[in-house]
């Protein structure tokens, strides 16, 4: 059922983004809210896995990789709009193939992304990228993230113009708090990353004295 569901919110993302193309301000307006379900649904399938037991491998690595699709998707379509530089999506994807090789690396040494068995070799690393609680504030972080970015879109659309919608979302106290969280959600990607890397080395030079 986990599993499920995180299909389908890639398949509802595409969907979203589609529909994000249009330009059409009701339609993009929407969308916002998907965004949000999108975000929500993650956090779903993971109490699902959880109270049904069925937890598994290949469960964390199709969330994981469910994720990537998801940011990484948004970022470059809210760059390609404009409302981002380029850096943001070349900065999420750099570190997402590097954490991902070298998560990779660990998965053939038998250990997994989270749970007992987890890579993290400290404490800080192991609450940065495995705590229940650094998790759901780095997804809620993105989720509103991506949905300001939507609905600022929207509220910037030509339809838009002179609408309550528009002047709410384009009010300073929006475009504060909601730029806030878009770099809040970067930042915290290359926090959540940098300890990995740095686990992973560790374990690549003891393998390496190991074998001499």
């Amino acid at each position: 059922m986990a599993n499920l569901i995180t299909i389908g919110r890639l398949g509802l993302l595409f969907v979203t983004i589609g529909l994000i193309y249009t330009r059409s301000f009701p339609l993009v307006a929407i969308m916002a809210i998907v965004i949000a379900i999108v975000f929500l649904s993650d956090a779903l399938d993971g109490f699902i896995a959880r109270r049904q037991g069925s937890t598994s491998e290949f469960g964390a690595v199709l969330d994981i990789a469910g994720d990537r699709v998801v940011e990484n998707a948004l970022w470059i379509v809210f760059a390609h709009l404009g409302l981002i530089g380029i850096w943001a999506p070349l900065l999420v994807m750099t570190r997402g193939f590097f954490v991902d090789t070298m998560r990779g690396v660990g998965y053939a040494k038998g250990k997994s992304a989270f749970g007992d068995n987890a890579m993290a070799r400290t404490p800080i690393t192991h609450f940065l990228t495995a705590s229940r609680f650094m998790r759901a504030f780095y997804g809620a972080a993105k989720g509103i993230a991506f949905v300001f970015l939507t609905a600022l879109f929207a509220a910037r659309l030509p339809d838009a113009h002179g609408t309550l919608y528009a002047s709410v979302i384009d009010s300073w106290p929006m475009l504060v708090f909601g730029w806030f969280m878009v770099y809040a959600s970067l930042a915290l990607t290359v926090i959540r990353g940098v300890p990995v890397l740095i686990d992973a080395v560790k374990d690549l030079s003891e393998d390496a004295k190991q074998q001499q």
